[in-house]
């Protein structure tokens, strides 16, 4: 009876592994040969993908930008007091950003409903 029920547990534990996709950390992109760090953003459904970013400081990066989702609200972009960028469907819009040295440098939505960051380490 105690075998059962070991087999049961583990049979159980088997299946329940089986349905959960596995967390992966988000890509953080790849570095040039111009030293330039290259990180791809989905402003989808959901806001950004990733919504976080870790950066060196100073360290220079080029935010990709691909709008995936229809509306409104993620048809612009504005990474921390620059200029709102349009996000046309489905087309990447670069922008270049330097870290700060400390702290975090925010983005956001035309409508500052969707958010993420660049995050000094």
């Amino acid at each position: 009876m105690r075998l059962i029920a070991v087999l049961m547990f583990g049979a159980a534990v088997a299946l329940g592994a089986c349905g959960k996709e596995e967390s992966k950390p988000a890509a953080q992109g790849e570095v040039g040969a111009d030293g330039v760090r290259r990180i791809p953003i989905e402003a989808g459904k959901g806001g950004y993908k990733p919504d976080q970013i870790n950066a060196k400081p100073g360290e220079k990066l080029v935010l990709v930008f691909t709008r995936t989702a229809e509306g409104e609200c993620l048809s612009q972009v504005k990474v921390a007091d620059g200029e709102v960028k349009d996000l046309p469907m489905n087309t990447p819009v670069e922008i270049a950003v330097t870290a700060p040295d400390s702290g975090k440098l925010k983005f956001a939505c035309g409508m500052d409903m969707a958010t993420g960051v660049i995050a000094v380490n």
